[in-house]
């Protein structure tokens, strides 16, 4: 049986999984980008804002595609 807080967030997940899932390809990296740069210019250096942990968890998400797929320089 799912607790209360996994019941709400199956409910806002529809939501949510538009801007936060594991990138697997190019377009979805890119996608994941954007929604970050977003998120910089709303919430800046700001750990108190309400987005704060969405862009860092955003943040890496990207990180890990990044050191799988992208080549060092």
């Amino acid at each position: 049986m799912l607790d209360k807080t996994v019941l709400e967030a199956e409910q806002s997940w529809p939501s949510v999984a538009k801007i936060l899932y594991v990138p697997h390809g190019d377009t979805e990296y890119q996608r994941l980008v954007a929604v970050l740069d977003q998120l910089i210019d709303e919430v800046g250096e700001d750990e108190t804002h309400p987005l704060a942990s969405l862009m860092e968890v955003i943040g890496v998400l990207i990180e890990k595609y990044e050191d799988d797929h992208v080549p060092e320089l």
